[in-house]
């Protein structure tokens, strides 16, 4: 009877381990073009209007707004998607045209090669051609969403520059799926 009693604890220890090893596996993925969890295929799609958290960063913070849209999905061969962000500043930095957002500060098109899924946040992958600041082809850039309406957050960050972009969603929507 010792025997049997000892043998219980051990197998439901087994198996709450097993359990706990199988929900972490659930937690970050990888998507690839066989993944059929989605069968629109879509991974994460979404646009709107972003501020640039800190604008131009120190000393003026010359405010920054984009305009961004981009789109991810399953394809036979892996992922393929497109990435756009265009950024734009004011003409002055204080007084009369400072809240006219004209000035082409940066722009980034893109082809989305890779993407993981961790919840609800997808990391999108690939190469842009990028004018303005950081201007380049084929540069290397990850782009990292969070779902949701104004308020939701992205980061871009492009090889040819040694800082990210952290980004506020004011209007529009980031879906992951």
């Amino acid at each position: 009877m010792v025997g049997k009693l000892g043998f219980r604890p051990a197998l439901l220890s087994v198996l709450v381990l097993a359990s706990l090893v199988f929900m972490l596996s659930l937690l970050t993925r990888t998507v690839s073009g066989r993944d059929s969890n989605d069968q629109t295929g879509r991974i994460a799609e979404g646009g709107g209007t972003t501020l640039i958290h800190g604008g131009t960063g120190s000393p003026g913070f010359t405010p920054v707004v984009t305009t961004v849209a981009f789109h991810a999905e399953h394809s036979a061969g892996g992922i393929t998607g497109e990435f756009d962000c265009l950024a734009l500043a004011p003409g002055a930095t204080t007084g009369p045209g400072s809240g006219q957002f004209t000035v082409n500060a940066m722009y980034v098109a893109g082809n989305v090669t890779g993407a993981s899924v961790n919840g609800d946040t997808a990391t999108l992958t690939g190469t842009a051609n990028i004018t303005g600041l950081g201007a380049g082809t084929n540069v290397p850039f990850t782009f990292v969403v969070h779902k949701g309406g104004p308020g939701a957050i992205a980061v871009l960050t492009v090889n040819s520059l040694t800082f990210p972009f952290n980004e506020i969603l004011v209007q529009g929507a980031f879906h992951v799926r």
